[in-house]
């Protein structure tokens, strides 16, 4: 099957997601921070949550694909079944001891149950010991409450571990250390699931720290690329140059963002909505700036800039302005409902988005903006920090380019 992405707008075929499961359930308020949430997520509302948002796209005709089936499917490949044993014993502070223990644990589960573990963890008191073997002095010297292999809860936010540019897929390389092993699931399905067979891939988990949920497709060719707390200036310099030597845009906009918890990430301050829309937060609509890079003489990079982000975006767009749809009136509300994902919204079409429904003066604004709203709820599922477009990776979208208008300049 082909899959393709060329926009944030362009009509949304297929989606990924992950559904919450156990390893949300892990979380406690001893390890909430170092997992990266703000609070510890109510498991079986969140399910809710996430199932009446998965009902919600395939209600307006999406495809939807869950993380956990396709990596059970994966897993029953051999060759992806021993790439991904290995890779999790190689965890850092095992010792041999215990590793031999946990390699003998996995070995006797199923596919089905080794994803489980995968994406769940394995907790100290999970794991299979005889009768008459111990686990070593690690396992001994570990506290009840410890992991053997650490959970994955912000496996949820589907969009940051992977995201594709055309009809190639990009498996980033996270940055925070509790989230660097779902690249690693990521990567497995996309090379060994028998759907994404010959998929070519442009950027790869092993390369600078690179995160989805900065990189948007703003048009067919224009990539922006945030900067910040979890992409680097590397990341993105990267990203820069695959992507022209495989073609797949003709401009790249590295876009800095602050480096807070806030606006860790581009689309946590602007998403599109409209093939000439922007939702943005106020705050920084007139202060963001852009650098605009294109492909150079002899695979150099040619740079301009910095300029304004929106005049930037809109002459890479080739349009006379980007129209800009705030979160929120007044300066408070629009803090609010950016802290509460307002701007992380999901273009299901042109003109067409899913919202978290707590965000009411951000959805007013858009309808107001001729944008139709489809309004799901978020309390529990935005405790990690992620809307809508966060925890979905499409994987198929209309083009907005037609095919008639040939491969890109380059």
């Amino acid at each position: 099957m082909t899959h393709f992405v060329d926009s944030e707008v362009g009509r949304l075929g297929t989606v990924l997601l992950h559904r919450p499961g156990p390893e949300l359930a892990r979380l406690t308020p001893r390890n909430n921070d170092s997992l990266l949430f703000d609070a510890i997520p109510w498991v079986g509302r969140a399910q809710e949550e996430h199932d009446a948002f998965a009902a919600a796209l395939r209600e307006r005709g999406v495809e939807v694909l869950y993380i956990g089936t396709l990596l059970a499917e994966t897993l029953a490949v051999a060759d992806a079944r021993a790439e991904l044993t290995e890779r999790v014993l190689r965890t850092p502070g095992l010792g041999d001891t215990l590793r031999r223990r946990v390699a003998e644990h996995l070995s006797y589960l199923d596919p089905a149950a080794l994803a489980g573990v995968l994406i769940a963890g394995l907790a100290h008191e999970e794991l299979r010991l005889g009768w008459d073997r111990g686990g070593g002095l690690v396992y001994r010297l570990m506290d009840r409450l410890d992991f053997v292999i650490d959970p994955l809860p912000n496996l949820l936010f589907a969009r940051d571990s992977s995201t594709w540019i055309g009809d190639h897929a990009a498996v980033t390389s996270l940055a925070m250390p509790a989230r660097r092993r779902e690249t690693s699931l990521t990567d497995a399905i996309y090379r060994h699931h028998p759907r994404f067979a010959g998929t070519p891939f442009v950027y790869g988990p092993e390369l600078e720290h690179l995160e989805g949920g900065d990189v948007l497709l703003l048009a067919s060719g224009v990539v922006a690329v945030g900067v910040g707390e979890r992409t680097t200036p590397a990341g993105a310099e990267r990203l820069a140059r695959r992507v022209f030597e495989a073609r797949l845009a003709h401009t790249i906009l590295v876009v800095p963002i602050a480096q807070e918890r806030a606006t860790m990430h581009l689309d946590t301050v602007a998403t599109m909505v409209d093939v000439d829309a922007v939702l943005m937060y106020p705050n920084i609509a007139d202060t963001l700036s852009a650098y605009t890079v294109v492909a150079g003489a002899e695979g150099e990079l040619s740079l301009d800039g910095p300029a304004p982000f929106l005049r930037a975006a809109a002459d890479a767009m080739d349009l006379d302005t980007l129209r800009v749809i705030d979160t929120g009136l007044d300066p408070v509300t629009a803090e609010r409902e950016q802290w509460d994902d307002g701007n992380n919204t999901l273009a299901i079409a042109p003109r067409l988005a899913v919202a978290y429904e707590r965000n009411v003066e951000t959805n007013a604004q858009l309808e107001r903006a001729g944008i139709e709203v489809i309004r799901i709820a978020g309390s529990e599922l935005g405790s990690g920090r992620g809307g809508p477009r966060c925890m979905s990776c499409p994987l198929v979208r209309e083009p907005l380019r037609p095919a008639a208008d040939g491969p890109l300049p380059g």
